[in-house]
């Protein structure tokens, strides 16, 4: 009887070690977006306080986050970006997105069929009342504007910001990825890798289409921030991660995060 109970648990030792690791894996993605509320998340609108969901800008119907402006009137340069409530450093962020509708009235003509994600964003309760953007980095979503010309995905903008690229400095406001144009009513898969400031991937449907590093604050674009908090040349190793509204509707579904900082 004591050899049956020793065969038996070394049966089953080697099942546990032989069992597969993906469902392990998959644990370890968080789910930022419940698909019920908005619970989890912040909202900041230019010319607003922090907290204000000015014209009910981000929503939830259907499991999705929707950016609409049926209650604006004129678009009056509310820039708004939906954070989420904690800040990371490195971690994968995966998500879906898909444009729609029309571009609301008064919003910049650079603005259609635009939105982005931006990281290593700056906290939305310290940001004032008239300040338009985060000091972050941006991975810029475009949608091709159905004229036959190229317009990737999956790019970099700079707000207040400035990365390292091919090893020296960028000189531009947004760089460009490798990706391929997507229409406006598709839904696209987007990913993003961050590594605190060593290194920055962004993804598109399977598909790395741009790298960088050492983000730091400077540069210009952002206005109405606090000058005080204003550090050029200071590394950006972690903050928020927010989703942006520019005047385009566009909607955002699927958003999880796997946190890589203790892995």
């Amino acid at each position: 009887m004591q050899k049956y109970f020793v065969y038996i648990g070394i049966g089953l030792s080697l099942a546990a070690c032989s069992a597969p690791k993906k469902t392990e894996t998959e644990n370890y993605w968080i789910q930022l977006f419940n698909g019920r509320d908005l619970d989890d998340w912040i909202v900041k609108v230019n010319h607003h306080d922090p907290g204000v969901n000015f014209g009910n800008t981000f929503r939830v119907e259907d499991g999705t986050i929707k950016v609409r402006y049926d209650q604006y009137g004129d678009f009056n340069e509310q820039f708004s970006h939906l954070y989420y409530k904690t800040p990371f450093s490195h971690y994968h962020l995966r998500f879906e997105y898909h444009f729609t509708g029309e571009l609301q009235k008064g919003a910049p003509d650079y603005t259609l069929l635009n939105s982005g994600v931006m990281f290593h964003a700056e906290d939305p309760s310290l940001m004032l009342k008239d300040q338009n953007w985060p000091i972050s980095v941006e991975m810029q979503l475009l949608a091709g504007l159905g004229d036959g010309n190229p317009r990737p995905t999956g790019n970099m903008c700079s707000p207040g910001t400035e990365i390292v690229y091919q090893g020296k400095i960028y000189d531009g406001h947004c760089l460009n990825s490798t990706s391929k144009t997507y229409d406006m009513d598709a839904w696209v898969k987007g990913e993003l890798i961050v590594l605190g400031d060593s290194l920055i991937t962004h993804i598109i449907e399977g598909d790395t289409v741009l790298q960088y590093s050492k983000p730091t604050m400077g540069g210009g674009v952002v206005s109405g921030f606090d000058s005080a908090r204003w550090e050029p040349g200071k590394p950006l190793t972690s903050g928020y991660i927010a989703l942006q509204s520019e005047g385009q509707p566009v909607d955002f579904r699927n958003i999880e995060l796997r946190n890589l900082a203790h892995e």
